[in-house]
Parts: structure tokens; C-alpha cells; sequence
């Protein structure tokens, strides 16, 4: 059994809270600023104990953190706690900046502490199988991802006024809040982002200025790309496609579903499908950490893989101001 402090308790806390408590391999405690909040969840779960302060928290002995508060926040928590020796998933965002970052490197090597950041996506049994039919070869080379994503996001998040997501500076937003999933996810499948456009607007979210709708022209090398997405339209939908020399592969996100299509005019082939509940990939992605801790390896996205899709929501935003074409990785 590992012990694993949660640092924030709002929606994400929670659900860390919970899966993590779920994986059976794990005691949870709770470090949480809000009173209402901490003194609701320490009377709605089995916590070890509960804080009101990460100083007085880091007086304690833990295995793991999740770091689970604003974004801006991530790096500098993070450091004080590898600093430590704990090790540390956290939230996406990275951050909303590359400050910080060489130091969280230069922490994580010298301490040998295992530093991973949520993107979820990668626990997605239909993602897996996208992925392990790309790296079969069977395929040939990809040649194009295309990902499209909407939902009506004041219905799944209500509170959105309210929390992180109103401001770019806490990692708020449409780029950083939701397609920077679709984005660390098609770098996974066809490697990194080198250079990219983007545009995107505040369409229709009551109560906020930050970007609804977002629309990425991107270049992984010689792959192309192109990503869309909105937080208002009704139908829930997520998938990636990826087209390849020999076959175009897709993931639908909603469905669970992996689909095959292998010949000229035919129909997609549904290869593989899941049943998942909601808690599933959040279960996986706690297991799948609480491994890589066990046996000091790289998480499902590790540190560098966090930091590429950093530069990319950053790149997205700057490309947005400027109205021009961004270099993620310098040539």
C-alpha cells in the first residue's frame, strides 16, 4: 500500500480521491484550502488524514502526490514536494509556463523520483489499440491525424465560472482545459508537434472571455494535422483518426470504439469495443502510476512528454495572438 497525498479538492481532487482509494493499493489523504470542501470530502471518503496547508502536509510521510490545484500552482508544488522524495502525478496542464521547468528536471533526476502529468487519454483501451496498430507497422507510415471534439460543457461543468478554467493564467480556456487532451494524445500516436497554426474564439460560454472554440493546423514533422473543437455544441463526441499508406484507423472516444477501414469505398470496421464507466480511465491512470512508482519507470506520459504538449497549448495561444504560423520546436 502506497499513501497518497491529493493536493486540491475540487472536481479533479475528488476523482483522484476516489479512484485512487478504488485502486485498493493505496491509503489517501487530502491537502485542501477550503474548509466546505475539505470537511465534505473527509466525511464522504476513507482519508488518512486531511490538511489545510501543504506546508503542514510536507511534515508527514507520503509515497505519491496528486497535484490537483490551478495550474500555475504545478511546478512549484511539484518541486516541493519531489524535493522530498515523493513522487508526483500531475494534473494537465503542466503548467502555463515553461518557468521552473529545467529545475523539476534537474529535482527529478537527482532525487529519482517518478514525475508524470494526467492526460488520461492514454488509458483509453481504444486509444491502446489505435496506438499499438500505428507502432505494428501493419499500416505502413502515418500520413495525417485528424481529431474532432465537442460537448456542451456547461451541462458536464457547471461551475466552470467559477473555477480555473475562466482565466488562460491558471490554465483556463478551450486550447488548455480540453484539446490539449487531443493534442498529447495525436503526439503519443505520430510524434511531436514541430510547428503549427491556430485560431480560436470565445463563441458562446456565458460568464467568461477565454476561448470556446479552437481550430489547430499543426505539423509533426511530416505528418499533418488538424484539430477542432468547442465546449458548446449539444452531442458529446471524441474521436482521432489517423490515416495511414496502407489503412485510415479511428478512435471514437464516446463510443469506445476502435475502427479499421482497410480498403477503398468500404465501411469502417469496428476492430475493438469497451464498455466503460466513468471512473475507469481515471482508475487505470492510478494504477498505472502506482506501477510506475512500484518499478521506478516512465508513467503512461512522462515529464518530457508533459512538457512538448506545454509547449504546444503555449505555441496555440501565442499563434492565436499573433495570427501567424508558430514553431514548437525550434528546426
Amino acid at each position: 500500500m502506497k499513501h497518497v497525498l491529493v493536493v486540491g479538492g475540487g472536481s479533479i481532487g475528488e476523482r483522484h480521491v476516489r479512484c485512487f482509494l478504488q485502486t485498493g493499493r493505496a491509503k489517501v489523504s487530502l491537502c485542501e484550502v477550503r474548509d466546505e470542501i475539505r470537511e465534505r470530502l473527509a466525511s464522504s471518503y476513507d482519508l488518512q488524514a486531511v490538511y489545510d496547508n501543504l506546508d503542514i502536509g510536507m511534515g508527514f510521510s507520503f509515497d505519491a502526490a496528486v497535484i490537483c490545484t490551478p495550474a500555475n500552482l504545478h511546478i512549484s508544488m511539484a518541486l516541493q514536494l519531489a524535493k522530498r522524495g515523493i513522487h508526483v502525478l500531475i494534473e494537465k496542464p503542466l503548467s502555463v509556463s515553461l518557468s521552473g521547468i529545467d529545475e523539476l528536471i534537474a529535482v527529478r533526476e537527482s532525487d529519482s523520483v517518478v514525475v508524470g502529468v494526467a492526460y488520461t487519454f492514454r488509458h483509453h483501451p481504444a486509444m491502446r489499440a489505435l496506438k499499438q496498430a500505428i507502432d505494428s507497422g501493419e499500416f505502413g507510415k502515418p500520413l495525417q491525424v485528424v481529431g474532432v471534439s465537442g460537448q456542451h460543457f456547461p451541462f458536464y461543468r457547471p461551475a466552470y465560472r467559477e473555477t480555473y478554467y475562466a482565466q488562460h493564467q491558471t490554465g483556463g480556456g478551450a486550447i488548455q482545459d480540453a484539446l490539449t487532451h487531443m493534442i498529447n494524445a495525436a503526439e503519443w500516436l505520430v510524434g511531436p508537434i514541430t510547428r503549427l497554426v491556430a485560431d480560436a474564439e470565445h463563441c458562446a460560454l456565458a460568464d467568461v472571455t477565454v476561448e470556446d472554440t479552437a481550430h489547430i493546423l499543426s505539423r509533426h514533422d511530416l505528418v499533418l494535422g488538424s484539430f477542432s473543437l468547442n465546449q458548446h455544441q449539444m452531442p458529446q463526441e471524441t474521436h482521432i483518426t489517423v490515416v495511414c499508406e496502407h489503412g485510415t484507423l479511428r478512435t471514437d472516444m464516446v463510443s469506445s470504439q476502435f475502427q479499421v477501414s482497410r480498403e477503398p469505398g468500404n465501411p469502417w470496421e469496428t476492430v475493438s469495443s469497451f464498455e466503460l464507466e466513468r471512473d475507469d480511465l481515471f482508475v487505470a491512470q492510478a494504477a498505472a502510476f502506482l506501477d510506475a512508482v512500484d518499478e521506478q519507470t516512465e508513467p503512461a506520459c512522462g515529464l518530457e512528454d508533459g512538457i512538448q504538449t506545454l509547449k504546444t497549448n503555449l505555441a496555440a495561444l501565442r499563434s492565436v495572438a499573433l495570427k501567424q504560423w508558430v514553431n514548437v520546436i525550434d528546426d
